[in-house]
């Protein structure tokens, strides 16, 4: 299992420094997300300040973009990173491609197959000079010349890992991607009975094999040294559950529990602006579920426990264990 690190931040600023400290303490990767600000930046400086981690996003929106711009961007961060890029695509739900993005908005499990054939039609046009010629249903590409064509491809093309929920668009991810990015909004029970099984249907279909595939997975931690840190972090957790879970995609994971009608209620809260009022809907029962809840010492076993065997690399943040301790816990983690 490797171990990644965040650096989720607005400030390009701190993208140098928080990708060299994550360096040094030990992580295998750092990794960004597009919320507020763009995700492929922090990557192109943390490229520039380290030597061996490796660069995630996780994720970037696909479908706000063409399959043509991603191909570049994949590219260029392969290239300078010197191979170390791992690009991480989401679909992103219906109401922010089409009214945040203004871009399109249909099938999204089949658009997102062709999204990803696409950019590997792409990728063998230019680093195995096959004529580019690829015509789907949502995306076409017939046209490269010379002047467009990269140079900078010693590398080869990035990994291309792609975030899921639902069986369809998980199954996807078996057939056409490198990995799965997990979502956080999942439960063990959920990623055994539901998300595993479409991942195999995906690669069963495609005619691949397990060990060429690999399941990441951004893990929801609740602990602190002391009773005002353990409250800050159990409140930060459980606003962010039911922030997911007011989402109508995510009903299944819910579902799966028989929590179902918890979805409706957190979506309609939601619609009023009660964002505070929604994480008191999370109970115990429901946070042990989807999260570690214990003291710090004890959460690099617990995640060990809960995820070792199904899980190929992990992102978690590790600043509630002194620093001297953090290397133990990534050998535990990564032995798992």
């Amino acid at each position: 299992m490797k171990i990644d690190s965040g650096i989720m931040m607005t400030d390009l600023n701190g993208a140098p420094e928080a990708a060299k400290r994550a360096e040094a303490q030990g992580y295998d990767g750092v990794v960004t997300a597009e919320m507020s600000s763009d995700p492929f930046l922090p990557l192109l400086l943390a490229a520039e300040h380290t030597e061996r981690i490796e660069l995630m996003t996780s994720i970037a929106v696909a479908f706000s973009r063409n399959p043509m711009i991603l191909a570049n961007l994949g590219n260029d961060l392969q290239a300078y990173s010197k191979g170390r890029f791992i690009l991480g695509i989401g679909s992103q739900i219906k109401p922010h491609i089409t009214k945040r993005f203004s871009m399109p908005w249909s099938s999204p499990a089949a658009r997102m197959r062709e999204y990803i054939q696409a950019m590997r039609a792409i990728w063998a046009c230019w680093y195995e000079g096959e004529k580019l010629d690829f015509r789907g249903d949502f995306y076409t590409h017939t046209l490269m010349t010379p002047m467009f064509t990269p140079t900078n491809n010693a590398y080869g093309p990035p990994k291309v890992v792609l975030a899921a929920v639902g069986p369809k668009m998980t199954e996807v991810a078996g057939e056409v991607a490198d990995g799965l990015l997990v979502h956080a909004f999942t439960t063990p029970r959920y990623l055994k009975e539901v998300t595993i099984p479409a991942v195999e249907r995906g690669l069963a279909k495609a005619g691949r094999d397990r060990k060429d595939f690999e399941f990441c997975y951004p893990a929801f931690v609740v602990t602190g040294a002391d009773e005002k840190a353990w409250e800050a972090s159990r409140t930060g957790i459980t606003r962010q559950l039911a922030f997911y879970g007011s989402t109508p995609a995510y009903r299944g994971v819910l579902e799966t529990h028989g929590w179902g009608e918890l979805q409706s209620e957190l979506n309609a809260l939601s619609k009023q602006g009660q964002w505070v009022e929604m994480g008191e809907r999370i109970t115990d029962e429901i946070l042990e579920e989807f999260a570690i809840v214990d003291e710090p010492r004890k959460v690099p076993g617990r995640l060990a426990e809960r995820f070792g065997g199904h899980i190929d690399r992990m992102l978690v943040g590790f600043d509630f264990l002194p620093e001297e301790e953090r290397p133990a816990a990534f050998e535990r983690l990564r032995a798992a």
